[in-house]
């Protein structure tokens, strides 16, 4: 278990609208896993990874993608919840992952049009628009209102399950392009019904989902979402509608907003090629906005991206401009974080630097220096950050394959 040597900021609890108490501003953010063997539940390797994490010091840990159906995953190693049958491997689960008193909550998830063909040659979307990635996505069919309803009471069957299985609460992702993040988006829902058209029309399957989710899981259960503040796209999901959808969310006292930005078309959430030079003086990348957040709700907020020096993270929570700084990378570039980090043995964190020629695989070769890191942590084995970006093309492409065609 970390010991944290400073009386910092960040490590001061916080008690969500709620109830729930987070025992210190760090957070664990969503990075995907791609652990999950055939069955697609939880397995020894993520119990490892999460009570490592857990050990780290973090207040919150979220996890990867869960999803909510097996057709459509967002990666072939994706833990899938749409019934009880894996609920004792979740217990495991999290039993290790709050092995210290910390949160550690589910992240609900559906790829819509992301499901990458190593998942299905048939994916579904608002809308039939295809995503432009690499030839890894195939041209998705467009939902019927059927199938809109049948997503929704997954999503809420599934945050069940979770809640069920010892998840100390549930994340719904709304963002970085995939489902719900499709239906915000007037580029990727071209609908003329009551789910398309206007943005109270866009949003109303996130909406429908909170509202049912909570009917479910009661007042005491943390419901966090986490959104884009834009899709970064001409014509796409822009500042205007996430503040409309903000206003909705206040309405639906969700316990915790996570801020970010993109989709893989536009990848803002992982690299750092489109950051703008306010935002890098700035350091974290979605500050600017939460900026604006803060004026229009008192919705708790959590931006991930960009936090690099301690001194800023600890601004950040003094002035009450956000109540959780959330980490992803760092958690996979030093094994001691946060402990190092907060304790000044190592108050400012580098990047591991990628000079990817191939501009078409570029993101690709991140997430697979990143996906390594976290299969090393697993297997109880020392980072490498040393590690070719040839090589993580090349293995997350053919674990990908052997995990989606081959098992």
């Amino acid at each position: 278990m970390a010991t944290f040597q400073r009386n910092s900021p960040l490590l001061k609890s916080y008690t969500l609208p709620c109830g729930s108490v987070i025992p210190n501003r760090i957070a664990k953010a969503a990075m995907t896993e791609r652990l999950a063997g055939k069955s697609h539940f939880s397995n020894s390797d993520l119990c490892n990874l999460y009570g490592k994490w857990s050990d780290s010091g973090a207040g919150l840990l979220i996890s990867g993608n869960i999803m909510v159906d097996k057709r459509y995953k967002e990666s072939s190693g994706n833990i899938v919840v749409e019934d009880e049958s894996g609920i004792d491997e979740l217990k495991e689960l999290t039993s290790e992952g709050t092995r210290n008193g910390n949160h550690f909550w589910a992240q609900i998830s559906h790829a819509g049009r992301q499901a990458t063909i190593f998942s299905t040659f048939s994916p579904i979307a608002p809308s039939a628009i295809k995503l432009k990635k690499l030839m890894l996505f195939a041209k998705p069919k467009a939902m019927t209102l059927e199938q809109v309803q049948d997503v929704i009471e997954r999503y809420v069957n599934t945050s069940v399950i979770c809640k069920k299985g010892g998840f100390t609460g549930v994340q719904i992702h709304a963002a970085h392009g995939y489902l719900l993040s499709q239906f915000l988006s007037p580029n990727t829902n071209k609908r003329t019904d009551n789910y398309g058209g206007s943005i109270e029309n866009r949003a109303r399957i996130l909406v429908e989902i909170i509202k049912k989710t909570r009917e479910k899981v009661g007042p005491s259960f943390p419901i966090s979402v986490k959104l884009n503040s834009a899709d970064f796209q001409k014509g796409g999901f822009n500042e205007k509608d996430a503040f409309y959808v903000i206003d909705e969310l206040q309405k639906l006292k969700i316990d915790l907003l996570e801020i970010s930005g993109g989709t893989y078309e536009n990848i803002v959430f992982l690299t750092k090629r489109n950051e703008r030079a306010s935002t890098r003086k700035r350091e974290a990348f979605f500050m600017e906005f939460a900026e604006k957040v803060r004026t229009k709700t008192d919705i708790p907020l959590m931006v991930t991206g960009g936090f690099r020096t301690l001194e800023f993270c600890e601004q950040v929570i003094e002035n009450s401009e956000l109540e959780i700084v959330g980490f992803a990378r760092p958690f996979l570039l030093d094994s001691g974080f946060p402990e190092t980090f907060v304790n000044m043995e190592d108050s400012k964190i580098e990047d591991a630097s990628f000079n990817f020629p191939i501009k078409e695989l570029a993101d690709m070769a991140e997430a697979g220096y990143y996906d390594f890191q976290i299969h090393r942590i697993a297997k109880n084995k020392e980072l490498k950050t040393r590690y070719s970006p040839y090589l993580a093309v090349l293995r997350l492409t053919t674990n990908e394959i052997k995990m989606g065609w081959f098992r």
